[in-house]
């Protein structure tokens, strides 16, 4: 699998190939997801795909990373203040519901493998050590509880199904991940 050296075309080539990937593994996962229809999407051809991501399934990982990476810039991590945190984490998924399905697709077809992507995997241990510098017993605990609240409270509000006020659900979770954090 070959990555762009500086050529701009070639990186530009990548970005819209992630784009369009991510549309369509958060449309139809990655089992419905067709290849021929991702080229299409991003104006390249399946040849250009393969030599960037190698196969399918890498593609799909390399999406799931790009996104986090996304996330990770835009939601720092805030070990003192881990209500704040998770509702931050709250609103960016609710700006980006594409997010909440892909991670739900990748956990369905591709279980287990999110906690090894190396961008994952980096940036668990960062918030781990945080917590465990902060006295949190049990931290690897905490931040599973923590991102499974904010998943959660986010499938409410973007399931679109009899959607909660988003500012009641906002205060809601923070309380929740306050007593959460009062527990540990």
């Amino acid at each position: 699998m070959s990555t762009p050296t500086g050529d701009p075309r070639s990186a530009q080539t990548r970005r819209r190939i992630l784009d369009a990937a991510a549309d369509e593994f958060a449309e139809r996962g990655l089992a419905g997801a067709r290849v021929d229809r991702i080229a299409e999407r991003a104006g390249a051809n399946k040849q250009r795909l393969y030599a960037y991501f190698g196969s399918k399934d890498q593609l799909f990982d390399q999406v799931i990373e790009d996104r986090i990476g996304q996330l990770l810039d835009a939601v720092p991590f805030d070990a003192t203040d881990l209500p704040a945190y998770a509702v931050r984490l709250f609103d960016f998924n609710r700006a980006h519901p594409e997010l909440v399905r892909l991670l739900l697709w990748h956990a369905l077809e591709r279980p287990g493998v999110l906690a090894g992507l190396p961008q994952t995997a980096a940036s668990n241990a960062a918030k781990v050590e945080a917590l465990r510098s902060a006295g949190v017993p049990r931290p690897e605990a905490l931040l599973g509880q923590l991102l499974a609240l904010v998943q959660g409270y986010s499938l409410t509000v973007t399931s679109g199904v009899d959607a909660p006020d988003v500012d009641t659900v906002g205060a809601d979770l923070h309380r929740a991940v306050a007593l959460l954090r009062a527990a540990a």
